[in-house]
């Protein structure tokens, strides 16, 4: 058997577990004797985290559910194996669940022509649907529900205490989830997102990719305020609620006003 790395109580991340980088960040919590995965990442991985689980004495028939923070690929991809190996439920949000039950490979950015991204996507049935102030529990642990869309308009976020198990909303060097109209990215609900973040009294945050971290409110100030300049610039497109620069253009056009 391995000994268990927790990085907090009740809570071993499993790349940490392995000692090296398997892929996007998978939570496994855990009390009493139930647990659960958070993201569960590429099917290539799957064998090597029933592995990891099954060394670190955990049943796999404890499994309460599989819980996805979104519905992106290289989250979830590995959902439909995992879940029939350890004959467990999944869990995400409404709008995932749409997704995860297609199998759709477009919006879960499986599928990505120009870069020569071509993924599957295995479909899932989601037998639990989850919103903002639902309550997961876990033996005598409770897992609150937060919606924070902005990278998707179904992520999600899980507060245990003083943690936030926080998604691909904001990573250790201030960046966030990738901004893609085609994704469901919406940048005014991505800000407000980060704003109740920043005003909640949690004390670390365990982001879906990169190393966990200590909340730092005027590191996401900075992210918000460079957020909010997206907001009127053409970078992200149809995401941008305007373009004042077009707007210029257009008065200069009609003033006859040539370059000086």
């Amino acid at each position: 058997m391995l000994q268990r790395k927790y990085i907090f109580p009740n809570v071993i991340e499993l790349n940490v577990q392995a000692g090296h980088l398997i892929g996007c960040n998978v939570y496994l919590i855990h009390d009493q004797d139930e647990w659960i995965l958070i993201d569960v990442g590429y099917e290539d991985d799957v064998d090597e985290i029933v592995e990891l689980i099954r060394n670190l004495d955990f049943g796999l028939s404890k499994c309460k559910t599989l819980i996805a923070t979104h519905a992106d690929v290289d989250h979830c991809q590995g959902l439909a194996k995992l879940k029939q190996i350890l004959k467990t439920t999944v869990t995400a949000h409404p709008k995932a669940a749409n997704l995860l039950e297609a199998g759709d490979r477009l919006k879960t950015f499986a599928e990505i022509e120009a870069q020569g991204i071509h993924e599957e996507m295995p479909a899932v049935t989601v037998e639990n649907h989850i919103n903002d102030g639902d309550v997961i529990k876990i033996g005598n642990l409770s897992l609150q529900v937060w919606s924070t869309p902005g990278h998707a308009d179904s992520q999600l976020a899980f507060r245990l205490g003083n943690l936030l198990l926080s998604g691909d909303n904001i990573y250790r060097d201030g960046g966030v989830g990738a901004i893609d109209a085609h994704h469901g990215s919406d940048i005014p609900a991505f800000i407000a997102s980060l704003e109740r973040i920043r005003d909640a009294d949690v004390e670390w945050l365990l982001p879906s990719h990169g190393p966990y971290f200590r909340k730092d409110p005027k590191m996401l100030d900075q992210v918000i305020a460079r957020l909010n300049s997206y907001l009127h610039l053409s970078d992200f497109g149809t995401c941008a609620i305007g373009w004042p620069l077009i707007d210029q253009w257009e008065q200069e056009i009609a003033e006859g006003k040539l370059p000086t």
